[in-house]
């Protein structure tokens, strides 16, 4: 069924005419002083019979009207704002920045473990599949609430590497925004130094960091070909929150794999990489 009749359905279902659907949007587009939300009777029954596709501001209105929700009128005209999520890890950008993983549609439901096996061990290495006894459909919405804390996230840009390889471009971080205080302890190994989301006047970085009287020390991976870099703090630079959590690949994907010869600042340090 097209668009335009699934649109027609819907409002002969509700027993609205396309006199009061024009009322209706009147009404709309007055409260917003916008007369894009306005929809004329000439206009709904041009939707209904062919092939035209409304904007949003009457997307919009048709979703008040026929109580309907906007993503699921959206859907109709195939345009699916749970692959927003999907589209921006295709399109990797070069500049480390932060992340926003919004649901859309909280009714929508997602199979999700709801029973784990019996003789699951959590403290063993070993395949989801296998650790799963029973998977359900289970509310975006409700998944979204496990997260009591509120975790910020954000992208490692595919030019960033600063702390390659301990945290390869491409990478997502969770980053706890209550934590904006620079750790001063010993740390045994570089596992245990913390590690920092930093905004910046023109991107952001995400570092160990030191902060000494008005000034931050952005510090790279002995690895990494990139310099120290300072600046004035906090005019120049902001702690977001300190990285709690990462997900990575453990191989470079094409798109990716940005090390490439000349980046790194001798031959030894690329063998002891690849090695």
């Amino acid at each position: 069924m097209r668009a335009g009749e699934r649109i027609k359905e819907i409002r002969t279902r509700l027993g609205i005419t396309t006199r009061e659907v024009e009322a209706h949007s009147r009404t709309i587009a007055d409260a917003e002083s916008n007369d894009e939300f306005y929809i004329s009777n000439a206009w709904l029954t041009q939707i209904e019979n062919r092939e035209s596709t409304p904007s949003i501001y009457k997307v919009y209105s048709l979703s008040v009207i026929y109580r309907t929700r906007f993503t699921d009128l959206l859907l109709l005209y195939g345009v699916d704002l749970e692959k927003i999520a999907k589209h921006e890890l295709g399109t990797p950008l070069q500049r480390t920045h932060p992340v926003t993983l919004e649901v859309y549609d909280g009714q929508r439901a997602v199979r999700f473990p709801v029973r784990l096996d019996p003789g699951f061990r959590p403290e063993k290495t070993g395949l989801l599949a296998r650790m799963v006894q029973v998977w359900g459909e289970v509310p975006i919405a409700l998944i979204q609430h496990l997260d009591v804390r509120r975790n910020k996230y954000g992208y490692i840009g595919l030019d960033d590497l600063t702390l390659y390889p301990l945290l390869r471009p491409g990478s997502f971080v969770q980053i706890d925004d209550q934590q904006q205080r620079v750790e001063t302890f010993a740390w045994r190994t570089e596992l245990d130094r913390p590690i920092y989301f930093i905004e910046l006047r023109d991107g952001y970085a995400c570092s160990w960091c030191d902060v000494q009287g008005s000034e931050l020390t952005v510090v790279p991976h002995a690895l990494s070909p990139c310099a120290v870099r300072r600046f004035a703090y906090p005019r120049e630079a902001e702690i977001v929150g300190r990285v709690t959590a990462v997900a990575m690949r453990l191989v470079d994907s094409p798109r990716a794999g940005r090390v490439q010869e000349g980046k790194l600042p001798n031959p030894s340090l690329r063998a002891r990489i690849d090695g």
